[in-house]
Parts: C-alpha cells; structure tokens; sequence
C-alpha cells in the first residue's frame, strides 16, 4: 500500500486512512490521552506506521521481511518519526514471540490474512494484542474485484475460475494466495470477539479507471475520490472492490461517552 499522504497514492487508502483516523480519534477521547499504542502486524515499510506516528502514536511494525524493516527505519528516520516508531522480525503466527499480549489500543492487519495459513488464528491473534477497549483494522482481497478485473481483461475462463475456487484464486499462476468475501471477513471478526464497526469497499472503481485519465484530465483525481468515499459503504459495491477493510471493536470500544455506538 502507499502512504495516504501522496495525493496519487490516496486512491488506493483513502477510504481505509479516513475510517483509520476517525476510530483512532475516538479511542484518544475514551482513553483520555492523546498518544495510541498502535500495531501494525505486516507492516513492512510503514505506509501507514509512518503517516501514524506523524499524529503522535506509538507504532510497532511486524514484519517477516528484514528489508521491509529495514526500509521503515529509513523512512521513519525521514519522517522524524524514529522514536514513535518501532520494527521488529516476525509474523502473525508467531505474532506473541515478539511483541505484548493485550498492550495495544488499535492493531493494523493489511494484507496479511491472504498469506497465512489459518486466517482465523490470524485474526485471533491480532485480537488478542488489543487492550480491553481496542480496534481492530482489517483490509484484505475482496473475491468479486478479482473477478470483475479478469473478466474486463479477458480472462473470462480465469474469472470464472475465481468465482467457484474456495481461495478465490484464478489459477496456478495468482499471485494472491487467497480472497474474501465482506462476509467471510466479518465472521472472522465477529468469531474472534469483536463487533463490527464498519466494513468498507475498497478501489471500487480506481482500478478499473486508465491510468492516463486520472493523470491528465483536471478534476478526475479529486471527483474519483469522492466517487469511491460515497460507494464504498454501500453493500451493493463490496462485491466488486478490489480489497475489503472491515473495523472490529472490542465491546467497551463501541460505545461513546454517552452511550452510542462509535460508529
């Protein structure tokens, strides 16, 4: 992913950065300070570590690549952000070998439950970090972007491929191990505990829309991105969004002050 930040890349995050943000504003408000401790299992360089500890939260990055590590203690460095910012060595399997049980007030998972073995010890995992009132933000392949993808290009045997294999895979040579429907991803979720706040569509349209349009035509960035804000709550879009971000709450993280859901 890219960080939220660059204008170009904001089509791909956009709408995972501004339900991010708004989950980790309220958990300031309910946990009455203003410095989160966030992690971020699969992290690699920090697209979205760094842009956090720009706002002043505590990040660990998991990561099984040591490059990936070892480019976001570059960007951070860059960012002047080191010491908010914090890499180390391992994977979601293995996530409690290396960082605290029950010590984060918000865990990223992003584009990590396509790669492992068992997605719901994955996601039981990442739970079991949050601290008894937490946020948990999912984001992993949707199946129906997938399929939506081989078929405008063509690929009309492999979309169909897609559509009935129970890894939402196309073929032998996917580079994408696995992919999920918005419901297969909230009974994840909802099987590890938490309730769901919100579950998004996202690049429902970006990559589906050239390139060159985006780039050349003046207004088509910005009206692009709030074409795909306004579609990607709506459950008729989810099926066709190229990933699925779902926000789990701990129960006492749903509700505010005065009693109302969060979200």
């Amino acid at each position: 992913m890219s960080d939220p930040s660059r204008p170009r890349a904001s089509l791909r995050t956009a709408v995972v950065w501004e339900v991010l943000q708004d989950a980790l504003d309220r958990r300031v408000k309910t946990a009455g300070r203003p410095a989160l401790d966030v992690l971020d299992t699969g992290g690699g360089s920090g697209n979205f570590a760094v842009p956090l500890a720009r706002l002043g939260h505590h990040v660990t990055v998991v990561d099984p690549s040591p490059n990936a590590l070892f480019a976001l203690e570059r960007r951070a460095a860059e960012a002047g952000v080191d010491d908010r910012v914090r890499g180390v060595q391992g994977d979601a399997h293995g996530l409690f070998d290396v960082v605290e049980r029950g010590g984060y007030d918000a865990v990223l998972c992003h584009g990590v439950l396509e790669y492992v073995d068992d997605p719901a010890e994955g996601v039981r995992n990442t739970v079991a970090a949050l601290r008894p009132e937490g946020v948990l933000s999912l984001l992993a392949a949707g199946l129906g972007g997938a399929v939506l993808a081989r078929a405008l290009a063509g690929h009309f045997t492999e979309a169909r491929q897609a559509l009935g294999d129970p890894d939402g895979r196309w073929g032998d040579g996917d580079p994408v191990p696995r992919r999920f429907t918005a419901e297969q991803l909230t009974a994840l979720v909802e099987g590890a505990g938490l309730t769901i706040g919100a579950v998004h569509g996202v690049r429902v349209f970006a990559d589906l829309v050239p390139g060159v349009l985006v780039d050349t035509e003046p207004g088509a960035l910005d009206a692009l991105l709030k074409l795909e804000a306004a579609a990607a709550e709506l459950p008729a879009f989810h099926s066709v969004a190229t990933q699925l971000h779902v926000l789990g709450e701990t129960p006492g993280a749903t509700r505010g002050d005065d009693g109302a859901r969060g979200v």
